[in-house]
Order: C-alpha cells, then sequence, then structure tokens
C-alpha cells in the first residue's frame, strides 16, 4: 500500500469511477480514459488545473475545507467518503506512531452480550476480526475456515460465497467497511499484512480495494445460509464502543415471529452449551 500520498490515491480512484456524461461532460468518440480527466475535475470543482495536480502528486496535502467539498460533488462522493477525504486533508498534528497492541474486549461489555441468549452479538476489531462474542454470535459464524476474521472469511474462505447468498453486495461492504474502520491509518503493519495477503489470493478483492469505497458500518439487513439451520435474514445495527476507540458491538437480529426468528431459536438450542459465553477470553480484559 502506498502511505505516503493517501489523498491521491483516493483522489484518482474516485475521478476514474466518475462516467463524464453523469458530470456533464460530452464522452466524445476519442476519449481514452476511464473517468474524468484531472483538468475536468478542477474545473468542476473551480481550482486551477495545476492545484488539483499537485493534489494527486501529493505536493499538496491540505486543501480548505471549501475546497474538499467541492471535490467531493464533483466526484459524486456519499457521507462516507466526504468526511473520509477531510480527514486525509487535516491530519492530526504531532501523532506518533505507537506500537501494535493486542486489542481486548472489556470484561463488563463481554458480559453483557452473555446475558443476550437469544440475541447474536460480536466485539469487531479494527481490521474486522472478532475480538468477542456471546453463544449465539459464536454459532452464526461457526464452521468456516476464517469464522473469527471477517474479511478473509468473505474473500479466502471456500464456502464464502454459499454462506453469503448476496456475496457480492457483502463483499463491497466488507471492503469499504475496513477502509471506515481504518481511516488514515494505513501503515498499521497488520492492515498492511491483511491487504498484502488478500490482495495475492482475491482478484476480486484487489478490484474492490482499488475504488476506494467507504462505508461505514451502521446498520442494514443481512442474509445468511447456515450449514445448520438455513437461510436467515437478519437486520444488524453497529454500535461504536466508546471505552475501545476502533471497537465495534455489533448486534443482529430477527423479525418477530419470522422463519429467520425460528431458525435463529434453533441455532440457540443446537448449540446451547458449546463453547464459551465471551467468545475468545484471551481477548477480554477484567
Amino acid at each position: 500500500m502506498d502511505t505516503d500520498n493517501p489523498m491521491g490515491r483516493f483522489l484518482r480512484a474516485r475521478r476514474g469511477l466518475v462516467r463524464p456524461e453523469d458530470a456533464g461532460i460530452p464522452a466524445g468518440p476519442r476519449r481514452r480514459v476511464a473517468g474524468l480527466r484531472r483538468e475536468e475535475v478542477a474545473m468542476l470543482a473551480g481550482v486551477s488545473t495545476d492545484y488539483y495536480v499537485r493534489l494527486e502528486q501529493g505536493r499538496e496535502r491540505h486543501p480548505s475545507a471549501q475546497v474538499v467539498d467541492a471535490l467531493a460533488r464533483t466526484l459524486d462522493l456519499g457521507e462516507d467518503e466526504t468526511s473520509h477525504l477531510h480527514r486525509l486533508a487535516l491530519p492530526l498534528p504531532g501523532r506518533r506512531r505507537r506500537a501494535a497492541r493486542r486489542e481486548q474486549v472489556s470484561a463488563n461489555l463481554a458480559r453483557m452480550m452473555a446475558a443476550w441468549p437469544q440475541t447474536p452479538a460480536l466485539v469487531l476489531g479494527r481490521r474486522l476480526t472478532v475480538l468477542a462474542h456471546n453463544a449465539l454470535g459464536g454459532a452464526l459464524f461457526d464452521g468456516h475456515a476464517y469464522s473469527r476474521d471477517l474479511v478473509r472469511l468473505v474473500f479466502l474462505d471456500p464456502d464464502a460465497r454459499e454462506f453469503y447468498p448476496d456475496w457480492e453486495q457483502v463483499a463491497a461492504n466488507t471492503v469499504g467497511g475496513l477502509r471506515a474502520a481504518v481511516g488514515t491509518d494505513r501503515d498499521d503493519p497488520e492492515l498492511v499484512e491483511t491487504v498484502g495477503e488478500l490482495s495475492l489470493h482475491s482478484a476480486e478483492f484487489r478490484r474492490l480495494w482499488a475504488r476506494h469505497d467507504i462505508r461505514q458500518k451502521s446498520h442494514d439487513t443481512k442474509r445468511f445460509r447456515h450449514p445448520l439451520v438455513g437461510e436467515l435474514t437478519l437486520g444488524y445495527e453497529a454500535l461504536s464502543v466508546n471505552s475501545a476507540p476502533g471497537q465495534q458491538l455489533v448486534v443482529y437480529h430477527a423479525e418477530p415471529g419470522s422463519p429467520s426468528a425460528q431458525a435463529l431459536s434453533l441455532l440457540g438450542s443446537l448449540t446451547a452449551g458449546t463453547g464459551s459465553p465471551a467468545g475468545e477470553r484471551d481477548r477480554v480484559r477484567e
């Protein structure tokens, strides 16, 4: 990964995704570049071509908030991508890199999840690894080669497309969620290792990572095809853990009285008494 010029990489990737006709520019029969040209982005955003070129090349790294907003409109960025571009333009001053620490979940949070026997719940770390789960949350994802690493589960697990009936959507959301979770901290050695491994073994991951989509995990509906209980359609809410910045509590739920609720209840009964209620005990801090 290029960690020296993240804003330039982001801008290049996003302008390549904008169709000229959507920006009011005729494509023309001789057009050879995908997306918008640099001079077209500059014109639409109201900045000079030279200034925009310097942004992409990393010779200018701190555009004003007004310029960032103009670029976001020009590149048709969503709310999450716009916020990300603002963060890239205004890095934290004087930040010093700390040694990587093993992410741990508070015992209070683990106990709270354990008190929800009918509700699957997970705590995810910054790289979307499962730091802890309650019994039903663990059962929901059990049985895969990468059950405790949601990114590798999607892209490296041999049965991922069977487990996720809407695999393409899940894959795009997962990559966007990974970029949102790590933010601007792209020199994290474990992240570099993860992206390198996935890029080597998954062409689809390489394609999606190159898009620079940012999708903050918040709430949605997801379908699963579980090997024990069949298809489930579950809603989820992802909540930030204020006591541990970067961690997310993800809680799944089924529509009351639905076939998915019955399947979830069956899964709970089939797996009752198996595994630790707090999930990975070595990741729980007292």
